[in-house]
């Protein structure tokens, strides 16, 4: 068994809102340490067990995996030996949440059920992240779950890591729920969060036409889309009827994409910041071979 703290890579409030409560999470890669982080933020005390091979996540993104891990002890068990089951034990014992990651029967191998855990400590409460709540034993990842949500144009990789991240914070919110309840006396002290179903959160405006091919926000509207410039890219939302009179007035009867296409992205910033407009504009490279954009 080993222990080690990695450098603080921000300060954490030592009187937040969660502050005395312990948290043990078994949870790797990005879901379950995002929620752990946020909730250290609000003061959570949080020991992180990884087994003897570490966290993937330090292999694929170093500095990712010291940002999370920033503030929480980080404790290496075997929990195929019982030499880790007992110590893993003790840290339940003495702890409030419990945060894993795993599927349902990898963790009733290392013992981790509802019935073991509330006979080895009662108030402890457990936020259980999965892939899908339906088939919690079905393989999948965030690539999958959002390609199943319709947040992918094939053949382009997401960007971001979406349902993940939602997880993550649908998991601080089911830990917080959990803990309050406890403190008011109710019995509830386990929830499953599920990544496919964050990712069918997100997508919400999709499924109702609001992001879909020619819906309100789908850049059909002149007002509300990306338009190339002479060294990048704006993003335009004059959704509201005195930013589109506004825009309007400054186009003095021209064309939207002339007038951004002659522009650079600071000339364009400087124009949202003197009329209060909520344009944005980023150079990027390549933009001007955009021109069916414009």
């Amino acid at each position: 068994m080993t222990t080690s703290s990695p450098d603080l890579t921000r300060s954490f409030p030592p009187d937040g809102p969660l502050a005395g409560l312990k948290a043990v999470s078994l949870a790797g890669n990005i879901p379950g340490p995002v929620a752990a982080s946020a909730l250290l933020r609000d003061g959570l005390s949080v020991t992180k067990v990884e087994g003897p091979g570490g966290d993937m996540l330090a292999q694929a993104a170093p500095g990712l995996y010291a940002e999370l891990a920033a503030g929480q002890t980080v404790l290496t068990l075997d929990l195929r030996a019982e030499s880790g089951q007992q110590a893993f034990r003790e840290q339940l014992s003495g702890s409030d949440l419990l945060i894993t990651s795993q599927r349902p029967a990898a963790l009733a191998r290392l013992g981790v059920t509802r019935e073991a855990l509330a006979d080895l400590n009662p108030q402890l409460c457990w936020v259980e992240i999965v892939g899908d709540t339906t088939e919690p034993e079905v393989p999948g990842h965030d690539l999958t779950y959002q390609l199943q949500a319709g947040l992918l144009a094939p053949p382009q990789m997401p960007r971001s890591l979406l349902a993940d991240l939602s997880g993550a914070h649908e998991a601080a919110r089911a830990a917080v729920t959990l803990l309050l309840g406890r403190e008011r006396g109710r019995p509830e002290r386990w929830r499953r969060v599920g990544l496919r179903q964050a990712a069918e959160g997100l997508a919400l405006p999709l499924r109702h036409g609001l992001t879909a091919e020619g819906g309100w926000l789908s850049g059909r509207l002149p007002g509300y889309r990306l338009y190339a410039l002479k060294d990048g890219w704006v993003g335009v939302a004059a959704l509201e009827p005195h930013f589109a009179g506004r825009l309007e007035a400054l186009l003095d009867g021209r064309r939207l994409p002339e007038v951004l296409g002659d522009m650079t992205a600071d000339e364009c910033n400087r124009l949202a910041q003197q009329h209060d407009l909520p344009l944005h504009a980023i150079a990027s490279e390549g933009a001007a071979q955009a021109a069916g954009l414009r």
